[in-house]
């Protein structure tokens, strides 16, 4: 799959400043997500990519690793600034990975670091999960590197419907009771609107691929959760894919969203079948 132009751009001119930050660290790198899958949306998506580690990365490594989340993603803000946004699309979010771990299952393997958003974190890294190793492995985009196929990886498909269940119960169902309370959650910059229309798409992602095995994009589970959930939550559905396309949608009472999609999200994990 060839990515679009201004994707590859911005990994090309993350990659060019990791190289200068860190010469010869990071010698892999993996476009995942929703680029792979098919749906990156330069307004609104980020670029999630596996970058591998091709040596031992000590205190200066981490330091440096630290500094390339601010420095690599400065094209991506001043855009951002310029356009009054209030996130930043086109921002690369990377989880590193030593190259010796890659053929780990990949509940083994402890990540180098990570960034996303405004937090770097030393040894941690959700991105290594089942799910994510599945999209590298089938449909990674190699940048730097060979092709995933002959990484050998190990995403532990046995685990697959466990993990997903897992997020579906602890992290949904945490942010489906906070969006039904008096102050449903909110990020820096971004409304409790603005975030349950971003959210509202991922957990019918995951009761897709608890049901069938796959995984897919936000745009194929908006499509999903239209053929599957009653047809109340229809004009929630369309109005979070109008929001992530840029297009208008439904006429929804803004201070009702948050609580329309914490319900539509107990919805979803109250119906996920409890065997396949």
């Amino acid at each position: 799959m060839t990515p679009p132009a201004e994707l590859s751009r911005a990994v090309t001119h993350y990659l060019s400043v990791a190289d200068r930050l860190a010469p010869g660290l990071v010698t892999g790198c993996y476009v995942v997500g929703s680029a792979a899958l098919g749906d990156w949306r330069p307004e609104v998506s980020d670029i999630d990519v596996v970058a591998v580690v091709g040596r031992a990365a000590g205190e200066r490594e981490l330091r440096r690793l630290s500094l390339l989340h601010k420095l690599g993603n400065l094209r991506a803000a001043g855009r951002a600034l310029a356009r009054r946004q209030p996130h930043l699309p086109g921002t690369v979010n990377a989880v590193f990975v030593a190259a010796g771990d890659l053929g780990e299952p990949v509940t083994r393997i402890r990540p180098v670091a990570s960034h996303s958003g405004p937090s770097f974190r030393r040894g941690q890294g959700f991105d290594v999960n089942p799910v994510m190793w599945t999209v590298l492995r089938e449909r990674g985009i190699p940048v730097r590197g060979p092709a995933p196929a002959t990484l050998g990886l190990d995403p532990e498909p046995s685990l697959l419907r466990s993990w997903t269940l897992d997020q579906l119960r602890g992290h949904w169902a945490r942010y489906a009771s906070r969006a039904l309370s008096a102050r449903p959650p909110r990020r820096r910059l971004q409304s409790p609107y603005g975030l349950a229309l971003a959210y509202a798409l991922s957990p019918p992602r995951l009761h897709r691929t608890v049901v069938t095995g796959e995984v897919i994009s936000k745009e194929a589970a908006g499509a999903y959760a239209l053929d599957t959930f009653d047809t109340r939550w229809h004009p929630l559905i369309q109005l979070a894919l109008a929001h992530r396309r840029g297009t208008p949608g439904p006429a929804l009472d803004p201070s009702e969203v948050p609580r329309l999609t914490g319900e539509f999200i107990q919805e979803v994990i109250a119906t996920v079948p409890q065997s396949t």
